[in-house]
C-alpha cells in the first residue's frame, strides 16, 4: 500500500497561524497542488481535511479522477487558540519570547487556549492506523495540512515534531509512505532531523 500526504498550496493572506481558520487557496497554491500530482497516476481513494484549503483541491482532484472521496475532521489542523489568524511578524512584535518558545518545543509551549497537543497528536495518529489497518486500496491520497505531516512523520522517524524541520513541509508537497503487509509504515522521502 501507497499512502500519498500532499499539503494544501499557497493560502490568500500570506504566512499565519491559520489552524482553523478556513481561508481558500490563492490560483499559485491551487497549481502547487495540481503540479504536485501531476506524474502521479493511480490515486485509488483520496480523504481530506474538512477545511477549504484542502477541501476545494480534493473535490476536484476526486471528480476529474473519478475516485471515491470523503472528508475527515482528524485531518484538521492544530487550533491555534489566541494565535489563530495571526501572523508571524505580528507575533514576533508582540509575543516574541512566547513564539520563541514554540519554535523550540511546540509540544510543550502552544498558544493560549490551542488544542492540547496531546489530542492532536492522538486524533492524528487514530486516523493514520485506521487507514493503515483497513488497508482498502492500494494507493491512498490524504490531503491535509503541515502540522498532520509533522505528528505522521515524528511518528514514523521517532522524533518530536520540533525535530521535523518546517520548511521542510512546503505548500503543495507531497510525502510518500509505503506500507508492507505487516502494516509498517516507512518514508519513501528522504527528510533529515535535527
Amino acid at each position: 500500500m501507497l499512502i500519498g500526504l500532499l499539503r494544501h498550496g499557497e493560502v490568500y493572506g500570506g504566512v499565519r497561524f491559520r489552524g482553523h481558520s478556513d481561508d481558500p487557496l490563492t490560483a499559485c497554491g491551487l497549481e502547487q497542488m495540481r503540479a504536485a500530482l501531476l506524474a502521479e497516476p493511480g490515486w485509488e481513494r483520496v480523504i481530506s481535511s474538512p477545511l477549504r484549503r484542502c477541501a476545494e483541491f480534493a473535490s476536484e482532484f476526486a471528480a476529474h479522477r473519478a475516485v471515491p472521496l470523503s472528508f475527515d475532521e482528524r485531518l484538521r489542523e492544530i487550533y491555534f487558540g489566541a494565535w489563530e489568524g495571526r501572523t508571524l511578524d505580528e507575533l514576533q512584535t508582540k509575543e516574541a519570547a512566547a513564539l520563541g518558545r514554540y519554535w523550540r518545543d511546540p509540544e510543550h509551549h502552544l498558544p493560549p487556549d490551542a488544542e492540547p497537543f496531546a489530542e492532536f497528536r492522538a486524533r492524528v495518529l487514530a486516523l493514520w492506523d485506521q487507514v493503515i489497518a483497513d488497508a482498502a486500496c492500494r494507493r491512498l491520497l490524504l490531503i491535509t495540512h503541515g502540522g498532520v505531516i509533522r505528528v505522521v512523520i515524528g511518528q514514523l522517524l521517532g522524533c518530536s515534531i520540533a525535530r521535523v524541520p518546517g520548511h521542510a513541509i512546503r505548500h503543495g508537497g507531497l510525502y510518500r509512505f509505503a506500507v508492507d503487509p505487516q502494516g509498517q509504515a516507512r518514508p519513501c522521502f528522504e527528510i533529515a532531523t535535527r
